[in-house]
């Protein structure tokens, strides 16, 4: 996912960003992208938006083409579901980096082969 998507998950999980930014910026770079595992890697922690709080970000057509608009609806996610939120965040950013680091050693044993 992208490095804004990253940065705002991980400075929630260290307490630096509220879960309602959190659900802005996670809806959207979900809607935004046409599918591919990047964004499927998303889907736990969209489940836990949808879950806790469905219509927590209105999604609206845009003028200029294909995918969504989003923005954040009147209704803040709910306190009692941040801990749900938190754990889909953590397994979210512990997978990115497993898969970074199995991206680096098949790089490095393709290098030496």
């Amino acid at each position: 996912m992208s490095s804004a998507v990253r940065e705002t998950l991980t400075a929630y999980v260290a307490g630096r960003v509220k879960a309602d930014h959190v659900v802005t910026v996670v809806t959207a770079a979900y809607y935004r992208n046409g599918g591919g595992r990047r964004r499927e890697a998303l889907r736990p922690v969209l489940d836990v938006i949808e879950r806790a709080s469905p219509g927590v970000v209105e999604l609206a057509g845009r003028p200029e083409g294909a995918g969504f608009a989003v923005r954040p609806a009147e209704r803040p996610f709910p306190k009692q579901c941040e801990p749900d939120l938190r754990r889909a965040i953590e397994t979210y950013l512990g997978e990115g980096v497993i898969a970074r680091l199995a991206g680096l050693f098949r790089r490095l044993f393709r290098a030496s082969a």
